[in-house]
């Protein structure tokens, strides 16, 4: 089974992993982490260390509209437990969101915390515009 892809920016290294459960945030599950390592690197002591994420999000690919609420209250909660695991360990990572079914009331939360700053990147599954920019960002970093 696929546990997340790697690539090497410049010389740097990078994996996407799927579903990992990150220490400090509360050992959670987080759907994607982006992290600077190569695959040979991925053990739990480099897992641990927060220094080595770059990027955590959430992926709700429900595309039921009438369960969007309740998808965005679980992806808050996640998010939120995200942006507090990376104060407390002093690391500066990115925070994105990605879903599948997006309301308007939930788009119009969204759009507020990538202005306040609490939200780095989101995008909807279903435009594939922006899907293909927060593909481009995700490589880029």
């Amino acid at each position: 089974m696929m546990r997340g892809i790697s690539r090497m920016v410049g010389n740097q290294p990078r994996s996407l992993v799927y579903n990992r459960k990150v220490e400090f945030v509360r050992n959670k599950n987080i759907d994607l982490c982006l992290l600077r390592l190569a695959p040979n690197d991925l053990n739990p002591a480099e897992y641990r260390a927060a220094a080595n994420y770059i990027a955590l999000g959430e992926l709700k690919g429900g595309i039921d509209p009438a369960g969007a609420d309740e998808h965005w209250k679980t992806a808050t909660r996640s998010l939120d437990r995200i942006a507090e695991g990376l104060a407390n360990a002093n690391v500066a990572g990115q925070i994105f969101f990605i879903g599948a079914a997006i309301a308007a009331d939930m788009a119009e939360e969204i759009w507020e915390k990538l202005q306040a700053g609490t939200l780095t990147e989101a995008a909807n599954l279903t435009y594939d515009n922006q899907l293909a920019s927060i593909i481009q960002w995700l490589t880029a970093l």
